[in-house]
This record gives structure tokens, C-alpha cells and sequence, in this order.
């Protein structure tokens, strides 16, 4: 009986290792499929371009759009709910910078603040109605995704007559608000590293990447703080618990209600950062923009590590799977390979990061792939 007990104690103490410690985090299967990734296209001909820094900023780029977004959807994956009209909320909300800008003469500053007010209440409502009727959040966005859509096809007809915006930085000179969305960092530096011939440069000397976009800025800033609040703070704890078991939360006093409706405007907001980033880089807004996003959002969250029935996963998996993302789709590109195959290649991708990352958690786990 002793001995029994002693080999119950060791087992209980047993130390683990540092490799089986890092394969229980979330994000390590997206970050041994982010690694794969970049060995596979590095074997593949055109690697020299996509990894060059024009080509290297380009796919970061891509990765930056979605980031942005799919940040916001892995938080409200994690509570237990989903967002579908993230998408529809790009498009919408490009629309009405367009129409307060261009037709209501609002400076541009303040027609981004309308289209912040428009996520918020749109948020707010998504997550109102869930929390309310207990109805499948899968089906209350999916409703939002046809409305705002509609309205953003409808609205824009009426007063315009087409489905697009064009010109409107034109009549709204403001360089410093269109510069935080569209500008770039440490161009002096890059410009630096032009005359040194340590970058590509034109022929006028300005080299071929001038700075880092601010896109990107927004999207590493994004995780650090998501990062921070998910997983050293109190209402990371609430997120966690929430997507975990709803009840139990609520019966240790979690606010689970205004965790969900809070985390629904925050997916409408990041919705809105990336349409004011795309109408400041295209200068006009266009209904269709963010078609099918809300997918590729919970995609990238899915190839991070995140649950889908929630109460598991972190932000920077889904850092990697963004990255994962926009490598794919611009590797595809500088290698040669047909495009037409992107949706395919892209979904075994999908499928074998769920499967890696579902086996590595059962083995870090001590847990076989079986039942």
C-alpha cells in the first residue's frame, strides 16, 4: 500500500519537460505549420522573391488585414460565440466613411468616428439579441452579415447610383488621419538603408518599400494588447470562463452577458479598422469589400489553435495562422503555381492544422489519439 501510495505521489510530482510544457500551449501547432510553411515555399522556385523584402512586406501585409479581424474573432471564439457578419461589417463600414465624407461633408476624422459609431451599435445589438433570446450567435450574424450587406448595396445605389465611392481623400485633404491608417513607419530608416544599397531602390532613388505599413503596425499592436488582456488580466479570465462553461461562470460571478456583448462590438470595430485602412489605401470604398473575411477570420483562428466550441486557444496562434494565410496566398503567387488551386491548397492547409494541432495537443496531454 505504501508503495502504491509513493508511485501515486511520484507521478503527481513528476517534472515536466520543457518540450512537452511548449506543446501544450495553444499556438505550437500553428507555429510548427507557420515553419513547414516557410521551408516549403523556400524549396519551391520564386522563394528568392517572396522572401525578398518587397515580397516579405507584401504577404506581412495580407496577414496584417486578416489579423486584424481575426484577433477580434478568436477572443469571441474563445467566450463561446461566433461572428459572421465581420465581413458584411467591412463593407459597410467603408460605405458610410464614404457617404459622410464625400455627400454629408464630414471631414475625414469624422467620418471614421460615424463608422466607429455604426460598429459599436451594430456590435452592441448582435451581442444584445444573443445574450437575450439564447439564440446561436452562428445565427443572429448570419442575419447581420445579409443586413448590413443589403444596406451597403442598397444605400449606396440610391444616393450614388453604383456600387462604389470613388475620390474620397480627394475632396477631404487630411494627411495626419489618413497617415495613422495608410502612412508608414520608420521611412527615414528605410530610405537610409536605400542609399546604403542595402534595400531595392527606383530609379530615383526611393526604394521599393519605403517603410513598414501601418497596417501592420496596427496589427501587431492589436495582439500585444489582446495578448496582454487575454492572458494577464481579470477579464481574460472572464473570457476563458465564459467559452468554457457558461453556468459555472456565472455562478462564481462572472459578467458573462457584458463579456459577449463587449467582445460582439470589438469584432465590429476591428471590422471597421481594416475597411478605414483599405479606403485610405484605395481612396474610395466599394460594397463588396470584406466578402467572405468572417470565414477566413475564424479559419485563421482554427489553424491557431482556437477551439471552436470555445474556452481554449490564444492570439498569438492566430498571429501565426494569419501569417500562415498570407504566405500561402502570396507563395502561390511568386512561385508560379496556378491561383485558380489557392482555395484548394488552402483548405488542406486548413484541415491539416486542425489535425496537427488536435494530435499535439493529445500527446502533450498524455493522451492518445484515440479514445
Amino acid at each position: 500500500m505504501t508503495s502504491k501510495r509513493a508511485a501515486g505521489a511520484d507521478e503527481r510530482l513528476a517534472s515536466t519537460g520543457r518540450l512537452t510544457q511548449w506543446l501544450r500551449r495553444p499556438e505550437a501547432g500553428a507555429a510548427g505549420g507557420l515553419i513547414a510553411t516557410i521551408i516549403i515555399f523556400a524549396l519551391l522556385p520564386g522563394a528568392s522573391n517572396l522572401y525578398s523584402l518587397q515580397g516579405s512586406m507584401t504577404f506581412l501585409t495580407l496577414a496584417a488585414e486578416l489579423g486584424i479581424i481575426a484577433t477580434a474573432a478568436a477572443l469571441l471564439i474563445i467566450a463561446g460565440e461566433f461572428d459572421l457578419s465581420v465581413g458584411s461589417m467591412v463593407g459597410f463600414a467603408g460605405v458610410v466613411i464614404g457617404l459622410t465624407v464625400k455627400y454629408w461633408g464630414l471631414p475625414l476624422w469624422g467620418g471614421i468616428v460615424c463608422a466607429f459609431a455604426v460598429a459599436i451599435l451594430t456590435g452592441y445589438v448582435n451581442g444584445l439579441i444573443v445574450v437575450k433570446t439564447r439564440l446561436p450567435s452562428f445565427i443572429v450574424t448570419l442575419a447581420s452579415l445579409y443586413i448590413l450587406r443589403g444596406l451597403s448595396i442598397g444605400i449606396t445605389r440610391a444616393v450614388t447610383g453604383r456600387t462604389q465611392i470613388p475620390y474620397i481623400l480627394d475632396g477631404a485633404p487630411d494627411p495626419a488621419t489618413a497617415g495613422l491608417f495608410n502612412g508608414h513607419l520608420l521611412t527615414g530608416f528605410f530610405h537610409w538603408m536605400g542609399t546604403q544599397g542595402w534595400i531595392a531602390t527606383r530609379t530615383d532613388g526611393i526604394p521599393f518599400v519605403v517603410g513598414i505599413p501601418m497596417s501592420i503596425v496596427w496589427w501587431l499592436g492589436l495582439t500585444a494588447l489582446a495578448g496582454y488582456v487575454l492572458t494577464q488580466t481579470k477579464y481574460g479570465n472572464w473570457i476563458f470562463a465564459t467559452g468554457g462553461d457558461l453556468n459555472a461562470a456565472r455562478n462564481v460571478g462572472v459578467p458573462v452577458d457584458r463579456v459577449k456583448i463587449a467582445l460582439f462590438i470589438y469584432t465590429a470595430c476591428a471590422a471597421t479598422l481594416l475597411a478605414t485602412i483599405q479606403v485610405m489605401e484605395a481612396g474610395s470604398a466599394d460594397t463588396t469589400r470584406g466578402l467572405l473575411k468572417e470565414f477566413e477570420a475564424i479559419i485563421a483562428a482554427v489553424i491557431g489553435g482556437v477551439l471552436l466550441t470555445g474556452g481554449y486557444g490564444t492570439v498569438y496562434g492566430v498571429l501565426f495562422g494569419a501569417l500562415i494565410f498570407g504566405l500561402v496566398q502570396m507563395g502561390i503567387f511568386y512561385t508560379g503555381i496556378d491561383t485558380d488551386w489557392f482555395k484548394v491548397f488552402l483548405g488542406i492547409v486548413i484541415l491539416m492544422a486542425v489535425l496537427v494541432n488536435n494530435y499535439i495537443r493529445l500527446k502533450a496531454l498524455g493522451r492518445g489519439g484515440g479514445k
